[in-house]
């Protein structure tokens, strides 16, 4: 059951730690929260370092990285969204990017925000629900920003048009990183560019990278959106609303 808090007025500097929880998130934090002290989040960081290396695949361990590394960065995002009238709202009502939530987006009118979502998820067979469980955090607050960056990050591959294949999420890692600065997107460009082969590598860095880091920079601080309430809105619209440059498309001569 997920319990909406709304207010008519807001304050920067309001403490959100018991407003608008939603069960379901509060289950998932308290059932996997681990925690660690200074040395033993050095050795997850770097045992999840490696071994998202070498299976990338692994979204717990790439999940575990960004936790044990990020802090930091999730920390001023948070006080980004304590500063924004929507970023605000997202803290107060904490929405999950879950099926019971977004079912509705594969039935709205095809040029909306919210239909191109669900084909992108459709199309790949993804679920909504697949992502792991934040458990490296120090606080519920935290926790859910680092859930909700995780959970949006399909609304960004549909926004960016960005493919799922290692050149498209290694870009959309560099948004990322211009975005939160989580040392984990800066990890996975590099690693991601070790996987590349000559070919892929320089297609990349002449097509994808400069674009990348200009749409980044420019666009509305993606972590201060409530997406779920531009769902119904035309998707050309909330892309022009938000600053959004979508990917350009891939030379003829690519492979």
């Amino acid at each position: 059951m997920k319990i909406h808090v709304r207010c008519t007025v807001y304050k920067a500097n309001q403490n959100f730690s018991d407003i608008g929880k939603v069960s379901g998130l509060t289950a998932m934090i308290g059932g996997a929260r681990v925690r660690l002290n200074g040395l033993q989040t050095a050795a997850v960081a770097v045992g999840s370092a490696v071994g998202a290396l070498l299976d990338p695949r692994r979204a717990d361990l790439i999940a575990a990285l960004g936790e044990t590394t990020g802090k930091p960065a999730f920390e001023r995002v948070l006080e980004r969204m304590k500063e924004s009238p929507e970023g605000r709202s997202v803290l107060l009502e904490r929405p999950r990017v879950i099926s019971a939530n977004v079912g509705h987006a594969w039935d709205l009118p095809e040029n909306t925000f919210g239909a191109a979502y669900a084909k992108f998820m459709g199309s790949r067979n993804f679920s909504p629900d697949d992502r792991p469980p934040v458990r490296f955090m120090d606080t519920e607050e935290l926790a859910y920003v680092a859930m909700r960056a995780r959970e949006v990050h399909d609304f960004w591959h549909t926004l960016f048009e960005l493919p799922t294949n290692l050149m498209g999420e290694s870009a959309l890692k560099v948004i990322e990183f211009r975005q939160l600065y989580l040392p984990m997107c800066f990890m996975s460009v590099v690693a991601g560019s070790l996987r590349f082969n000559p070919t892929q590598r320089s297609l990349f860095y002449e097509h994808y990278f400069p674009w990348a880091l200009s749409a980044g920079v420019n666009c509305s601080d993606l972590m201060c959106i409530h997406y779920e309430r531009h769902f119904n809105e035309d998707l050309d619209s909330v892309r022009q609303k938000w600053g959004i440059v979508p990917a350009p498309p891939l030379p003829a001569t690519s492979v």
